[in-house]
Parts: C-alpha cells; structure tokens; sequence
C-alpha cells in the first residue's frame, strides 16, 4: 500500500480526506469521518480506524472508549485520490448516538415527476 500513499492528494482539502465508512457483510454505509496522514498510518499499521477529530482537533480509534471497534477489512482511494473508502467489520453500532448507521435519519425526497 505505501506505493499508493504518493496518490493521495492531501492538500486539496487542507491535510484531511473524508472517509466513507461500510459494513464489510451488508454494504451499508456505516459513517463518515476525516483523515490525516498519521491516522491512516495508524490504520493501516494496527488494521483498526483511526480518526481525525475535527472538533477536538485530535486522533481517535474508533470504539477505543465505547468498545465498538473497527477491524478494517480493506482501505480504498477514490479515482481522484481525495476519498477514502474503510470496509469493516463493525462491532456494535457505528453511531454515538447507539445507531447501527450515522444516516438513520430519512429526509423527505422530491419525487422524479
């Protein structure tokens, strides 16, 4: 994977890349969090997510306090090199809220008519 480090384009959003965040068994779409380059080292180093917290302005583990850990299965990079995709397997639910998924929630949607 370190070949695939140089892709990464850490400057188009200031030293964060958003990471999407999936179910390895379901495919859901489990979170989405922020990345800096000494998280995704940590994640790739110890197979669990790591975090950039954007409103504490420092590193997490995900699940470090409240038990529900993600083992990363696979690490992803989008086509322009600015996304990351984490596929895990997800103990407990994903959200702080006890939510299996951070998007439970269901906004009305415009009907194609």
């Amino acid at each position: 994977m370190e070949a695939n480090m140089i892709k990464i384009d850490w400057e188009k959003q200031g030293g964060l890349l958003p990471a999407v965040v999936q179910d390895y068994k379901s495919d859901e779409v489990l979170m989405l969090a922020y990345v800096n380059e000494e998280a995704l080292r940590l994640t790739l180093e110890t197979g669990y997510a790591h975090y950039w917290s954007r409103s504490r302005n420092q590193l997490w583990k995900k699940g470090e306090t409240s038990g529900h850990l993600q083992r990363i299965e696979q690490v992803r990079l989008d086509c322009d090199g600015d996304t990351l995709l984490y596929i895990v397997h997800q103990t407990g639910p994903a959200c702080h809220t006890g939510e299996k998924s951070c998007f439970f929630t269901l906004l009305d949607s415009a009907k194609g008519e």
